[in-house]
């Protein structure tokens, strides 16, 4: 009995002890951004229909969808940098809500279908615009502008943000007059810009130049510093 309870308190003297060497630790959080012109834009407009007859409305939308490609393809954009993101078929009901005794009852269809795509010629983007809207696209969801090979303003948002959590942990441990150690452990989160969006009245008139400014590419790390002993 007498060597197991030895045996368990140098196993709770051993816990404590590296539980304590854990708590000797400095964590920082380092930011990183790096600006960068724009050399892509994505583009998320569609076509929608309504007739009485659900075919009429998948005709009609169809129809539009074909010009609206078209138009794309004339412009230059390749096929890969064209996606349909969903096609739809809802019925129009009236009657219902009211005070009416009668059921109610579907009066028509509306077809939907939307595209993805993306221009990698900025200088045609508003001329784009302009043409499809043109042609028979009648709801537009959103516009932001991208890069199309953002791995080397990530690679230095991220040394940028590993630079800054570096520096912060050294000037904690300078204040508190400790020797900073080597890392213990490095984990990453980054954010990327937010899509500009723009209104179907706005992409009407997109026949004049489009200033895409710059994007802001971001990253964060998280390190952990061991501190050494004295």
């Amino acid at each position: 009995m007498r060597q197991v309870l030895s045996v368990l308190m140098v196993m709770i003297c051993c816990a404590g002890a590296a539980s304590a060497d854990q708590l000797r630790v400095i964590s920082t959080t380092g930011h990183g951004a790096v600006e960068a012109a724009p050399d892509m834009a994505t583009l998320r407009l569609g076509v929608t229909h309504e007739a009485r007859q659900a075919a009429d409305a998948m005709t009609a939308t169809s129809q539009g969808v074909g010009a609206v490609l078209s138009r794309l393809t004339e412009a230059g954009v390749a096929a890969r940098d064209m996606q349909t993101d969903s096609v739809s078929l809802q019925p129009v009901w009236s009657g219902r809500g009211s005070t009416s005794t009668a059921p109610p009852k579907i009066t028509g269809f509306v077809a939907s279908n939307s595209l993805t795509v993306r221009v990698r010629d900025l200088d045609t983007l508003g001329g784009i615009l302009d043409l499809v809207v043109s042609d028979g696209a009648n709801t537009f969801n959103g516009l932001s502008f991208g890069l199309q090979e953002p791995k080397p303003a990530a690679d230095a948002a991220r040394a940028e943000a590993v630079r800054d959590a570096i520096d912060r942990a050294q000037q904690l441990a300078e204040a508190a007059g400790l020797a900073l150690g080597p890392i213990q452990s490095i984990t990453e989160s980054g954010a990327m810009p937010r899509p500009q969006m723009m209104e179907m009245a706005a992409a009407r008139q997109m026949d004049a130049p489009i200033a895409a400014g710059e994007l802001t590419v971001e990253a964060q790390v998280h390190i952990v510093f061991a501190i050494e002993d004295d």
